[in-house]
């Protein structure tokens, strides 16, 4: 996954307000009244939203398991004139030089991680490495959006030179979607077609807060769709506001 796709996902992502989740971030420091130093962005991807937290003036570490797509975030912070650090891991093998004031995960970080033991060892290897009293906010794609709106669909996009042909396939019994994604990229006059398939796992709310409470976290507040309202069967996105 988002190997070849990685060099296509700023332009079929550049209609997402970054500057909208990153507004939502800072909005959850100021209700805890924090104002961390260190932050890790776990699934970094290509460092958006990493980026601009950089930009606000917090010490930036991006994670992320594709190099493909680590590559382009560091490129795009040279280029700003940031000096991130971007690490290329499994966030299930998580390993830091040391504890960290925030750790956050978004834009569907936690909903690749397909197994209740591999997200327990993602949420110990988080809290391991968290000060005492610090925050991990991270969000996922609701149960209801995967398993109601995108499952079972086929959709199409195009944005630039980028055609996306996108096929949802959702698991009742393992509640896991698969998208199997084709895309064709003008080059020159003629198009490169490749393929990748994604997993995501729809996840309920209970078995999130079920799972950090067993780490030891502290659930402090689930909210939805960037307010601080907490969601309803209908909302799409689910944070999860959690102190060690």
């Amino acid at each position: 996954m988002y190997r070849d796709f990685a060099y296509v996902y700023d332009e079929l992502m550049k209609d997402v307000d970054y500057d909208a989740w990153v507004d939502f971030i800072e909005k959850v420091f100021q209700t805890y009244q924090v104002r961390p130093e260190r932050i890790v962005d776990l699934a970094c991807g290509t460092g958006n939203i990493t980026s601009r937290l950089a930009s606000r003036g917090y010490m930036l570490t991006g994670v992320d398991i594709s190099n493909e797509m680590l590559g382009i975030a560091r490129e795009k912070s040279r280029k700003q004139g940031l000096f991130l650090q971007y690490i290329n891991q499994d966030i299930r093998e998580l390993q830091l030089h040391g504890l960290v004031d925030v750790i956050v995960c978004m834009c569907d970080g936690v909903n690749y991680i397909l197994d209740d033991t591999d997200l327990k060892q993602v949420f110990e290897r988080v809290y391991q490495y968290l000060r005492p009293g610090g925050l991990f906010l991270f969000d996922i794609s609701s149960h209801y959006k995967l398993s109601e709106i995108l499952a079972n669909n086929l959709m199409a996009e195009t944005e630039g030179d980028v055609n996306l042909v996108w096929f949802n396939n959702f698991d009742e019994k393992t509640n896991i979607l698969q998208m199997d994604l084709t895309f064709f990229v003008r080059q020159g006059d003629l198009f490169k077609r490749f393929y990748e398939t994604h997993f995501q796992r729809a996840y309920k709310n209970n078995e999130i807060i079920d799972l950090l409470r067993q780490v030891g976290f502290n659930i402090d507040k689930v909210c939805a769709d960037f307010s601080l309202d907490p969601p309803s069967k209908d909302s799409e996105r689910i944070f999860f506001c959690s102190v060690k």
